[in-house]
């Protein structure tokens, strides 16, 4: 483009002007002292160099001055430059002007200053901080941004309240910082989106006019903030499953721990022979019971309600149980049981040891986990019926206690008798050393099954370890 048009006098002020395009980075005009300013022997040399915003403080500075004049507004501000790689301070005032081929380009005005080093220095530090600083009057106005700040808000950095995403917010921190610095995490709307600012607002002087003002210091913490809320999401979410479990387990064995006692003695009163209408009534309360516990796994969910058939640990040695699954207990083997049931329930050891009675088994009882590591001790178990959740000491304790005993106690076989069943808590059973499961309400058929198919193998175990008689 020809300079015709624009240097109309321009050409006789001893001050640099020149016209710069913001679209192609060149200098279509230049008076004589912008010329010598640049270094420049001709317009022709100085239009040929490349004047394209590099850096991205650069690119945001340009932008907001073609933003800020664009409606006639000019703009005066305190401009480094650097015409062979030397730095020239100056004072610019920018605006904007149309070509007649209709293109906007900036006319800058520039008076060189002797600014000192120091100062110059902190300008061009100032310029490209990543750091997000603004200079706001007392009411708000924006008075200075640098390019860090121009690229997170573009035109929303005119005003200090309209960068916070609660409005409220903004006003609050812009009346502190009238007084006193004050800081604090805030929510903030950018040109990129929402995101979370660190923010430090104190009052200063304004360094031309002395006015009072406030500088804001801003820095983006989003990754910070959202990584924090994500573990603490995860927390929550972790802290609610566990309390879900929690729950589930209390209400298991709150249910099913009556329910036990209502099925079981229902059932025993059903199979006696008791006068007909007794025996209907017995059957009504034994087949609610049974409607009871249906609702009570539904609402638990819990998918192992239903007995357990197969047991935990594999018996040892090659002969087969004298019981097999769903089949009642012999005679034989009714005369040589004797069991350990540990329950802190009075109705639960009083449903299991009529159970037993009825059976011919010899089951003696305690009172918690403690109580039933002490009755363990004395050995001569052939199996032990251990509940869940008891005070003192829980069968998931005492079942370790039994386990790490001298002597073959233990090894004595450890059935769980529990309202507890779900998934997660039978495998831990089987981690503290139990051998088999049986949920409550307790089947008696089931029940009595394990027990003889444990009493069994106790007794296959103690065979097999007996020392050889010698030959006499």
């Amino acid at each position: 483009m020809a300079a015709s048009g624009f240097d109309t006098g321009w050409d006789r002020l001893r001050r640099p002007v020149w016209l710069y395009d913001p679209q192609t980075g060149q200098k279509p005009y230049a008076n004589p002292a912008a010329l010598a300013l640049w270094g420049a022997d001709s317009l022709e040399a100085l239009a040929a160099r490349d004047f394209s915003a590099r850096s991205p403080a650069m690119k945001a500075r340009i932008r907001r001055l073609v933003q800020a004049t664009a409606d006639g507004e000019a703009v005066s501000e305190r401009w480094t430059f650097f015409p062979h790689g030397q730095p020239v301070a100056t004072q610019a005032t920018v605006s904007t002007i149309v070509s007649g081929a209709g293109q906007s380009l900036l006319l800058f005005e520039a008076t060189v200053e002797e600014v000192p080093a120091e100062e110059r220095r902190a300008a061009e530090a100032l310029r490209h901080a990543s750091t997000l600083i603004s200079l706001f009057d007392g009411d708000g106005a924006r008075l200075f941004s640098n390019p860090a700040a121009f690229r997170a808000y573009g035109d929303a950095e005119d005003s200090f309240v309209a960068r916070f995403a609660v409005p409220a917010e903004g006003l609050a921190m812009l009346a502190a910082a009238g007084a006193t610095p004050v800081a604090g995490l805030r929510a903030v709307h950018t040109r990129h989106g929402a995101r979370w600012h660190h923010m430090e607002a104190r009052p200063v002087p304004d360094p031309v006019t002395g006015r009072a003002c406030i500088l804001l210091d801003e820095q983006d913490v989003t990754p910070r903030v959202e990584a924090e809320m994500a573990r603490s999401a995860a927390e929550q979410k972790a802290s609610m499953a566990e309390a879900r479990q929690e729950f589930l387990t209390e209400m298991s064995h709150e249910l099913r721990t009556p329910l036990n006692a209502v099925i079981g003695f229902s059932q025993l009163l059903t199979d006696a022979e008791l006068p007909a209408a007794l025996s209907d009534q017995a059957w009504r309360i034994h087949a609610a019971g049974l409607s009871l516990l249906e609702v009570v796994n539904q609402m638990i969910a819990d998918p192992l309600g239903q007995p357990i058939q197969a047991p935990v640990r594999e018996s040892r040695g090659d002969a087969a149980p004298a019981v097999g699954p769903g089949q009642p207990a012999t005679a034989t083997a009714a005369a040589r049981v004797r069991a350990l049931y540990v329950d802190d329930n009075e109705s639960n050891r009083a449903l299991v040891q009529t159970m037993f009675a009825a059976m011919g088994f010899i089951c003696e009882t305690a009172t918690d986990g403690e109580a039933g590591v002490e009755a363990a001790t004395s050995g001569g178990w052939d199996v032990i019926l251990m509940d869940i959740q008891m005070p003192i000491m829980d069968g998931i304790t005492a079942t370790r206690r039994i386990r790490a005993l001298d002597g073959p106690t233990a090894a004595t076989p450890i059935i769980a008798l529990t309202a507890n069943t779900l998934p997660a808590q039978v495998q831990t059973y089987v981690e503290a050393g139990m051998d088999d499961c049986v949920a409550k309400p307790i089947n008696m058929v089931e029940l009595m099954t394990k027990v003889s198919h444990w009493a069994q193998t106790c007794w296959r175990d103690a065979v097999i370890e007996e020392p050889p008689v010698a030959a006499g």
